[in-house]
């Protein structure tokens, strides 16, 4: 999303534009905002019964230590919390979502929900496939009698098809370093919530009108 803004300065036509210029000078360089405050910055999406224990529960760990806020559901809710409520509201909250895609990741209604509100809400997505390779993605057939509607599956269809078409981590439980997924998987999520920061970029630029030299300060951020 982009907001602009415009303030004119009307000047004498033979005015020099450098000394108009320098009255701006505070604005000319780039500053940064930081992002509104939020409890979560990144969202960590998993089939529980495949990878709680596992790269979920230590990958949450890392990022706690590193001072990122994840959510993952059996650490970041409290007895009482409405589970779709608190999950949702922990994607809208998340810059960045990490999707681990487990052998039976596509056959939980609630997976393919929190995938699909990720990509719908343009997050960042960090696929991990564990034990399973992109082109295997696909709705299983519990979801699709369980899906309340044909709109929910093609939802779950786009969100898969988004996943399959971005760069992702590959693990092999059987061989792979647990150590060394967790750790490239922290440092690919701390680079994007870098990434993700908002910036204010103030831009200036001169036309003429009847009146005299017009000057423009156009704020994109």
């Amino acid at each position: 999303m982009s907001v602009s803004a415009m303030r004119r300065v009307v000047v004498p036509r033979r005015a020099s534009i450098s000394r108009v210029l320098s009255n701006y000078q505070g604005m000319a360089a780039p500053t940064t905002r930081k992002a509104a405050a939020s409890t979560v910055d990144v969202f960590l999406s998993h089939r529980g019964a495949d990878t709680k224990s596992t790269v979920a529960g230590l990958l949450y760990d890392r990022l706690a230590q590193m001072g990122v806020r994840p959510f993952l559901d059996s650490r970041s809710m409290e007895p009482g919390d409405k589970i779709y409520e608190r999950v949702d509201a922990g994607i809208r909250q998340s810059r960045v979502g990490v999707a681990i895609f487990s052998p039976r990741y596509c056959d939980s209604v609630s997976c393919l929900h929190e995938l699909a509100m990720m990509v719908e809400a343009g997050k960042k997505l960090i696929p991990i496939f564990y034990d399973v390779k992109p082109a295997e993605l696909a709705i299983g057939a519990a979801v699709s009698s369980a899906a309340e509607s044909p709109e929910d599956l093609a939802r779950y269809a786009r969100a898969i098809r988004e996943a399959k078409l971005t760069v992702g981590l590959t693990f092999d439980s059987k061989k792979g370093d647990w150590s060394d997924l967790v750790s490239r998987t922290s440092n690919v999520v701390l680079k994007c919530l870098k990434q993700a920061k908002v910036f204010i970029v103030i831009k200036l630029f001169a036309f003429y009108e009847d009146s005299g030299l017009q000057i423009g300060v156009a704020l994109e951020f």
